[in-house]
């Protein structure tokens, strides 16, 4: 009987302590550097390294159930932390590496992290706060060749801990399926975030999704320049490829200007990507080569419809859209199959979608409402980190409340329209904003757009005055008049915003979305960056 009869490869460190034994050699994970070269993970590298930080964790007095958090953008540091923690039961808190402050001192202080495990350069922002969060035992920090970050004294190197020679084996301390491997927050873009615990069955789900939804074969080469502290990195293509051995390449930020040519020189055939993010490299200068690259499928959660079929036809691509949240549920849509705009259907035989009014009456198929789900088999149950009120009210009637207006049509297929509380109507007109958003964004000065809605000037309950937040591209600058012009030519009138709000950055939440009410925040009709539609008629 094989020594390793005894794991279970739902688990995900059991799988690697498996795979390490089977194929210790096998390349799974590249971490590319651009002009300072990559990164390459195999098996032994990734069972030996998680091991070194498990042991860690244990020094300094880490055990089952306690929580530690890892902060830093893309990089082999990060899995390797990551797959320490099933192994002795602690409970990772992966944390977003754009936080600081309140947000950062909140994920903290509300996890009960004991450890820290951070980059170099993101150590600043940590000693921000961390005098005000006394129950961390151990900070130890990873200074990366490329960050120039000096080596702190204060706190202990990870580097060192990795670079032993001589290390021991920590045995698995967790066989239970069930316990929890990660605490996952919400982006909490109307209040503070809420954890959700992630069991380790997530991972024997995502390997389902991987057979029936994303379909990977053996030659394919994945790429994700999303966070790994997001769920969609993770189920996506982390976790398809340590289950499968596809081999995925990961940067450490996503970066609309180079996308193309990091899957050219991999040869990457399928790469994930969040709406807001397509709506970026949509934007980028069109180029002679865009349909001259090894991509095939684009798997996307959010694709405005209004680029939908352009963005296939100029990369030559084809979008498979999925629909989840990390608290669960799930579908998806083909590439190929149904109408461009829905997000898909269920998983068949997993789960059931319900469409209802606000007192859970069903809503006619056409109309729009809020989204249910129950799992078909099994419990449907969130978990939000001490917060059992919310847990409850979550699912309550055993029913995932997603909080999403949607509508179904008659063939089954579904389509967002927008979140409980977010939708903009003027002069009786429902406003789409990847409409406008499209249209802004294809003048050529333009970076990003986000568009939301203000209180309407006339009082009209409920309706709303439309603003465009803009970034200029790289190295031009916006000519609001230009921007206006455009839109008077391409929208109805209703539909043309009556603000520009002339900013460096777009605010975006960990999962890439636009956070408008941090842009809200700072909008003020007289404002120096502001543009009155009135002033330029």
């Amino acid at each position: 009987m094989s020594s390793k009869a005894h794991l279970n490869q739902a688990i995900a460190s059991h799988l690697i302590e498996m795979k390490a034994d089977e194929k210790p050699d096998k390349e799974v994970l590249i971490f590319e550097k651009g002009e300072l070269g990559e990164d390459i993970l195999t098996y032994k590298k990734l069972y030996e390294n998680s091991n070194k930080i498990a042991r860690l964790f244990l020094e300094h007095g880490l055990g089952k159930g306690d929580t530690y958090a890892v902060f830093m953008r893309n990089h082999p540091e990060f899995v390797y932390s990551m797959l320490a923690g099933p192994v002795i039961g602690a409970i990772m808190v992966p944390i977003d590496p754009r936080s600081r402050g309140d947000r950062l001192r909140f994920l903290l202080e509300n996890s009960g992290a004991k450890a820290v495990i951070v980059s170099g350069e993101l150590l600043e922002q940590l000693e921000e706060i961390i005098q005000d969060v006394p129950n961390i035992k151990l900070t130890s920090v990873i200074y990366l060749p490329e960050q120039n970050v000096p080596v702190s004294e204060k706190y202990p190197s990870l580097n060192e801990t990795l670079e032993k020679d001589a290390w021991d084996a920590v045995p698995q301390q967790v066989m239970d399926v069930r316990h929890p491997m990660q605490i996952i927050y919400t982006s909490g873009t109307t209040g503070d975030p809420k954890g959700v615990m992630i069991r380790n069955n997530r991972f024997g789900l995502y390997n389902i999704a991987t057979r029936l939804v994303w379909k990977y074969k053996p030659s394919d080469i994945l790429y994700s320049g999303l966070s790994l502290t997001h769920g969609n990195s993770q189920a996506v293509t982390l976790f398809p490829s340590l289950s499968t051995g596809t081999k995925a390449v990961f940067s450490a930020r996503f970066t609309k200007s180079h996308i193309w040519d990091i899957c050219r020189k991999y040869g990457c055939t399928s790469f994930s990507l969040l709406g807001g993010m397509m709506a970026g490299i949509f934007n980028m200068p069109e180029k002679k080569d865009d349909q001259d690259n090894p991509v095939k499928t684009v798997i996307s959660a959010g694709t405005p419809a209004s680029m939908w079929e352009e963005f296939e036809t100029r990369f030559n691509v084809k979008i498979l859209e999925w629909y989840a949240a990390v608290e669960g549920g799930f579908a998806y849509k083909p590439p190929g199959k149904g109408p461009i705009g829905s997000f898909g259907k269920p998983l068949p035989g997993m789960m059931e979608f319900r469409v209802v009014d606000d007192n859970d009456n069903h809503v006619p198929d056409g109309e729009t409402g809020e989204l249910i789900i129950r799992m078909t088999r099994g419990e449907t149950k969130v978990d939000y980190h001490g917060l059992p009120d919310a847990s409850e009210e979550k699912t309550r009637g055993g029913w995932l409340r997603t909080g999403d207006l949607v509508k179904k049509d008659d063939k089954g297929w579904y389509y967002f329209q927008y979140r409980k509380g977010s939708e903009l109507r003027r002069a009786g007109d429902f406003i789409q904003p990847d409409h406008i958003e499209k249209v802004i964004g294809k003048h050529p000065d333009v970076g990003e757009v986000c568009v939301y809605g203000i209180p309407a000037a006339s009082g009209a309950p409920g309706e709303s005055d439309l603003v465009a937040g803009i970034t200029p591209r790289e190295g031009k600058s916006i000519d609001p008049a230009g921007i206006f012009k455009t839109c008077k030519e391409d929208l109805e009138p209703n539909f043309i915003p009556s603000y520009l709000q002339l900013v460096d950055e777009i605010p975006k939440t960990i999962s890439e979305k636009a956070l408008d009410r941090v842009l809200r925040n700072h909008f003020s009709p007289d404002g120096e960056n502001i543009y009155c539609l009135d002033d330029y008629r």
